[in-house]
Protein backbone atom coordinates (compact mmCIF):
# COMPACT_ATOMS: atom_id res chain seq x y z
CA UNK A 1 0.00 0.00 0.00
CA UNK A 2 2.80 2.36 0.82
CA UNK A 3 4.45 1.35 -2.39
CA UNK A 4 1.43 2.46 -4.44
CA UNK A 5 1.29 5.78 -2.57
CA UNK A 6 4.92 6.41 -3.26
CA UNK A 7 4.46 5.72 -6.98
CA UNK A 8 1.57 8.09 -7.16
CA UNK A 9 3.58 10.75 -5.39
CA UNK A 10 6.45 10.42 -7.89
CA UNK A 11 4.00 10.73 -10.83
CA UNK A 12 2.46 13.86 -9.40
CA UNK A 13 5.91 15.33 -8.81
CA UNK A 14 6.95 14.51 -12.36
CA UNK A 15 3.74 16.00 -13.78
CA UNK A 16 4.28 19.12 -11.72
CA UNK A 17 7.83 19.43 -13.05
CA UNK A 18 6.62 19.09 -16.66
CA UNK A 19 3.95 21.72 -16.10
CA UNK A 20 6.48 24.08 -14.49
CA UNK A 21 8.83 23.66 -17.44
CA UNK A 22 6.04 24.40 -19.88
CA UNK A 23 5.14 27.54 -17.98
CA UNK A 24 8.76 28.69 -17.97
CA UNK A 25 9.09 28.17 -21.76
CA UNK A 26 5.88 30.13 -22.39
CA UNK A 27 7.13 32.98 -20.23
CA UNK A 28 10.42 33.18 -22.18
CA UNK A 29 8.63 33.35 -25.57
CA UNK A 30 6.18 36.06 -24.43
CA UNK A 31 8.68 38.78 -23.30
CA UNK A 32 10.13 39.41 -26.83
CA UNK A 33 13.66 38.18 -25.91
CA UNK A 34 13.28 34.44 -26.15
CA UNK A 35 13.52 32.06 -29.05
CA UNK A 36 10.45 32.14 -31.26
CA UNK A 37 8.93 29.22 -33.02
CA UNK A 38 10.28 29.11 -36.60
CA UNK A 39 6.95 27.82 -37.82
CA UNK A 40 5.00 30.78 -36.48
CA UNK A 41 3.71 33.35 -39.07
CA UNK A 42 5.08 36.96 -38.78
CA UNK A 43 2.93 39.52 -37.10
CA UNK A 44 0.74 41.66 -39.42
CA UNK A 45 -0.06 44.31 -36.85
CA UNK A 46 1.51 47.02 -39.16
CA UNK A 47 -0.68 47.40 -42.20
CA UNK A 48 0.73 48.05 -45.70
CA UNK A 49 -0.13 51.64 -46.89
CA UNK A 50 -2.68 51.69 -49.61
CA UNK A 51 -1.58 52.91 -53.06
CA UNK A 52 -2.71 56.53 -53.74
CA UNK A 53 -5.68 56.81 -55.97
CA UNK A 54 -5.16 59.16 -58.97
CA UNK A 55 -7.73 61.90 -59.03
CA UNK A 56 -9.16 63.40 -62.20
CA UNK A 57 -7.33 66.56 -63.34
CA UNK A 58 -9.08 69.70 -62.30
CA UNK A 59 -9.61 72.61 -64.71
CA UNK A 60 -7.36 75.62 -64.03
CA UNK A 61 -9.08 78.44 -62.23
CA UNK A 62 -10.10 81.43 -64.36
CA UNK A 63 -8.70 83.70 -61.64
CA UNK A 64 -5.15 82.41 -62.12
CA UNK A 65 -2.28 84.14 -63.91
CA UNK A 66 -2.97 82.35 -67.20
CA UNK A 67 0.24 80.29 -67.18
CA UNK A 68 -1.61 76.94 -67.77
CA UNK A 69 0.86 75.07 -65.54
CA UNK A 70 -1.26 74.59 -62.38
CA UNK A 71 -1.17 71.47 -60.22
CA UNK A 72 -4.33 70.10 -61.80
CA UNK A 73 -3.09 70.35 -65.42
CA UNK A 74 -2.74 67.13 -67.41
CA UNK A 75 0.84 65.97 -68.01
CA UNK A 76 0.13 65.34 -71.69
CA UNK A 77 -1.26 68.84 -72.41
CA UNK A 78 1.33 71.37 -73.71
CA UNK A 79 1.98 74.27 -71.36
CA UNK A 80 0.99 77.70 -72.67
CA UNK A 81 3.60 80.49 -72.92
CA UNK A 82 3.81 82.31 -69.57
CA UNK A 83 2.90 85.97 -69.52
CA UNK A 84 4.26 88.39 -66.96
CA UNK A 85 1.41 89.40 -64.64
CA UNK A 86 0.25 92.97 -65.00
CA UNK A 87 2.24 93.58 -68.19
CA UNK A 88 0.65 94.61 -71.46
CA UNK A 89 2.09 94.96 -74.93
CA UNK A 90 3.20 98.53 -75.74
CA UNK A 91 0.90 100.43 -78.05
CA UNK A 92 2.18 100.93 -81.56
CA UNK A 93 3.70 104.37 -82.01
CA UNK A 94 2.30 106.61 -84.66
CA UNK A 95 4.93 107.69 -87.17
CA UNK A 96 6.27 111.16 -86.51
CA UNK A 97 4.95 113.79 -88.82
CA UNK A 98 7.62 115.10 -91.17
CA UNK A 99 8.42 118.77 -90.83
CA UNK A 100 6.53 121.04 -93.13
CA UNK A 101 8.57 121.54 -96.28
CA UNK A 102 10.06 124.98 -96.70
CA UNK A 103 8.78 127.02 -99.58
CA UNK A 104 10.72 127.45 -102.78
CA UNK A 105 13.50 130.06 -102.37
CA UNK A 106 12.60 133.52 -103.66
CA UNK A 107 14.47 136.79 -104.19
CA UNK A 108 14.76 138.93 -101.08
CA UNK A 109 12.94 142.26 -101.41
CA UNK A 110 11.34 144.92 -99.26
CA UNK A 111 7.97 143.22 -98.65
CA UNK A 112 9.46 140.01 -97.22
CA UNK A 113 12.36 141.50 -95.25
CA UNK A 114 13.12 144.04 -92.55
CA UNK A 115 16.05 146.41 -93.16
CA UNK A 116 17.91 148.38 -90.47
CA UNK A 117 20.52 151.09 -91.25
CA UNK A 118 22.89 151.82 -88.35
CA UNK A 119 25.82 154.31 -88.58
CA UNK A 120 28.99 152.94 -86.93
CA UNK A 121 31.73 154.56 -84.90
CA UNK A 122 34.24 151.93 -85.99
CA UNK A 123 35.09 151.65 -88.77
CA UNK A 124 34.65 155.42 -89.03
CA UNK A 125 32.31 156.85 -91.67
CA UNK A 126 30.63 153.43 -92.11
CA UNK A 127 27.00 152.40 -91.90
CA UNK A 128 25.77 148.78 -91.50
CA UNK A 129 22.75 147.48 -93.38
CA UNK A 130 21.07 144.45 -91.75
CA UNK A 131 18.38 142.62 -93.74
CA UNK A 132 16.26 139.98 -91.94
CA UNK A 133 14.03 137.51 -93.78
CA UNK A 134 10.50 137.91 -92.38
CA UNK A 135 8.86 135.64 -94.94
CA UNK A 136 8.03 131.92 -94.76
CA UNK A 137 10.43 130.86 -97.53
CA UNK A 138 14.20 131.18 -97.92
CA UNK A 139 15.28 134.16 -99.97
CA UNK A 140 18.42 135.07 -101.92
CA UNK A 141 20.29 138.34 -101.51
CA UNK A 142 21.79 138.84 -104.96
CA UNK A 143 24.83 141.05 -105.66
CA UNK A 144 24.80 144.21 -103.52
CA UNK A 145 22.30 146.76 -102.22
CA UNK A 146 21.37 149.58 -104.59
CA UNK A 147 21.18 152.47 -102.13
CA UNK A 148 19.84 155.95 -102.81
CA UNK A 149 20.28 158.82 -100.38
CA UNK A 150 17.81 161.64 -100.72
CA UNK A 151 17.06 162.53 -104.33
CA UNK A 152 20.11 160.86 -105.85
CA UNK A 153 19.55 159.48 -109.35
CA UNK A 154 22.51 157.08 -109.38
CA UNK A 155 23.54 154.33 -106.99
CA UNK A 156 27.05 154.21 -105.55
CA UNK A 157 29.57 151.68 -106.90
CA UNK A 158 30.44 148.39 -105.15
CA UNK A 159 33.74 147.36 -103.58
CA UNK A 160 34.67 144.55 -105.96
CA UNK A 161 37.07 142.93 -103.48
CA UNK A 162 34.11 142.15 -101.18
CA UNK A 163 32.51 139.68 -103.60
CA UNK A 164 31.42 136.54 -101.61
CA UNK A 165 32.08 133.00 -102.79
CA UNK A 166 28.38 132.16 -102.97
CA UNK A 167 25.01 133.88 -103.14
CA UNK A 168 23.79 134.84 -99.68
CA UNK A 169 20.68 132.82 -98.77
CA UNK A 170 18.53 133.69 -95.78
CA UNK A 171 16.29 131.12 -94.12
CA UNK A 172 13.18 132.56 -92.44
CA UNK A 173 14.40 134.64 -89.51
CA UNK A 174 18.05 134.82 -90.65
CA UNK A 175 19.91 138.03 -91.47
CA UNK A 176 22.40 139.20 -94.11
CA UNK A 177 24.71 142.22 -94.03
CA UNK A 178 26.32 144.92 -96.18
CA UNK A 179 28.43 147.93 -95.29
CA UNK A 180 28.07 151.43 -96.74
CA UNK A 181 31.27 153.55 -96.85
CA UNK A 182 29.73 157.01 -96.41
CA UNK A 183 32.71 159.29 -96.91
CA UNK A 184 36.50 159.37 -97.08
CA UNK A 185 38.09 158.95 -93.66
CA UNK A 186 40.78 161.55 -94.44
CA UNK A 187 38.29 164.14 -95.69
CA UNK A 188 39.55 163.97 -99.26
CA UNK A 189 36.10 163.32 -100.76
CA UNK A 190 34.34 166.03 -102.77
CA UNK A 191 30.81 167.36 -102.62
CA UNK A 192 30.22 166.36 -99.01
CA UNK A 193 26.70 166.92 -97.66
CA UNK A 194 24.15 165.56 -95.19
CA UNK A 195 21.33 163.23 -96.16
CA UNK A 196 18.30 162.38 -94.01
CA UNK A 197 16.53 159.70 -96.05
CA UNK A 198 17.55 156.39 -97.57
CA UNK A 199 16.00 153.74 -99.81
CA UNK A 200 17.48 150.25 -100.34
CA UNK A 201 16.64 148.38 -103.54
CA UNK A 202 17.22 144.64 -104.10
CA UNK A 203 18.71 143.13 -107.23
CA UNK A 204 17.56 139.99 -109.05
CA UNK A 205 19.61 136.98 -110.19
CA UNK A 206 20.85 138.84 -113.27
CA UNK A 207 22.38 141.60 -111.12
CA UNK A 208 20.86 144.32 -113.27
CA UNK A 209 17.97 146.45 -112.08
CA UNK A 210 15.90 146.12 -108.91
CA UNK A 211 13.09 143.68 -108.12
CA UNK A 212 10.11 143.94 -105.81
CA UNK A 213 9.61 146.80 -103.43
CA UNK A 214 12.39 148.85 -101.84
CA UNK A 215 13.11 149.07 -98.10
CA UNK A 216 12.99 152.50 -96.44
CA UNK A 217 15.00 152.20 -93.19
CA UNK A 218 15.00 155.34 -91.01
CA UNK A 219 18.21 157.35 -90.52
CA UNK A 220 19.26 159.24 -87.38
CA UNK A 221 17.45 162.56 -86.90
CA UNK A 222 20.63 164.52 -87.67
CA UNK A 223 21.12 162.54 -90.90
CA UNK A 224 24.40 161.11 -92.22
CA UNK A 225 27.30 162.83 -94.00
CA UNK A 226 28.19 161.52 -97.47
CA UNK A 227 30.58 162.58 -100.24
CA UNK A 228 31.81 161.35 -103.60
CA UNK A 229 33.66 158.45 -101.89
CA UNK A 230 30.32 156.74 -101.23
CA UNK A 231 30.51 152.97 -101.92
CA UNK A 232 28.84 149.73 -100.78
CA UNK A 233 29.94 146.11 -100.24
CA UNK A 234 28.33 142.96 -101.60
CA UNK A 235 25.81 141.24 -99.37
CA UNK A 236 27.56 139.04 -96.82
CA UNK A 237 26.37 136.06 -94.81
CA UNK A 238 28.58 137.05 -91.87
CA UNK A 239 28.67 140.38 -90.05
CA UNK A 240 32.45 140.50 -89.72
CA UNK A 241 32.89 140.04 -93.46
CA UNK A 242 30.73 143.08 -94.09
CA UNK A 243 32.82 145.26 -91.77
CA UNK A 244 36.16 144.21 -93.26
CA UNK A 245 36.04 146.88 -96.04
Amino acid sequence: MSTIRNSRTRLLTAAASVALAALTLTACNGDGTGVTDEGAAPSTSTSTPAAPTASAPSAPSSSGTGTGTGAGASASAPASKPTAPGRSEPAAKSPAKPPAPAGKPVTCEGSTTKTVAAPLNRPVNHMLLTVTNTGSSPCHLYAYPAVRFGEAQAVPPVVEESHPQAVVTLAPGESGYAAVLLSAADGSGAHGHTEKSLSVHFQGPSGSGSVGSAAIPPLPAQGVFVDDSLRVTYWQQDLDDALTW
